[in-house]
């Protein structure tokens, strides 16, 4: 917790839990109970199972599972990255995102798989709240630019 007020106090907007949020619910719990709408918790999935420490171990929870429960932890931001997407420019997992957005209420921001425009209009018809672009703007695959003229600043 004094880590999250640090970061939090000193210019950070948001903090993201992530292998946290699955082996220390109770912190995530206290973080959001704390810091409100400023924690927002990463789901790493493959083929629909969460992942954590650096992709390494494997949860025992489903995606939508892990979603809901976060969910009923008052977050209100889930980061999903399907890892078998990630970096790959193959584009987003459409359907795990829909799925997402189907069984919560959180914000969703995509992210793994992004290659090019066509992601961004794809992720904002579903009504996600935002797309990660990492490799797809490094490569020029993507101009950043033109994604946030698309998507909308929010």
């Amino acid at each position: 917790m004094k880590t999250i007020e640090w970061y939090l106090e000193n210019g950070i907007s948001r903090v993201i839990l992530g292998s946290t949020a699955i082996k220390n619910p109770a912190l995530t719990k206290e973080a959001v109970k704390t810091f409100g709408d400023k924690i927002a918790v990463g789901i790493d999935a493959k083929e629909g199972i969460p992942a954590v420490e650096g992709w390494l171990e494997k949860s025992t929870f489903f995606y939508l599972e892990l979603a809901k429960t976060m969910e009923q932890m008052g977050v209100k931001t889930i980061i999903y990255t399907d890892i078998a997407k990630d970096g790959t420019l193959q584009g987003v997992n459409l359907e795990q995102l829909e799925r997402l957005k189907e069984t919560v209420s959180c914000r969703i921001i995509a992210s793994g798989g992004v290659r090019s425009i066509e992601d961004i209009e794809a992720c904002k018809r579903l009504g996600l709240y935002g797309c990660i672009c990492g490799k797809a703007v490094y490569t020029g695959n993507l101009s950043l630019k033109k994604a946030i003229e698309k998507a909308g600043e929010q």
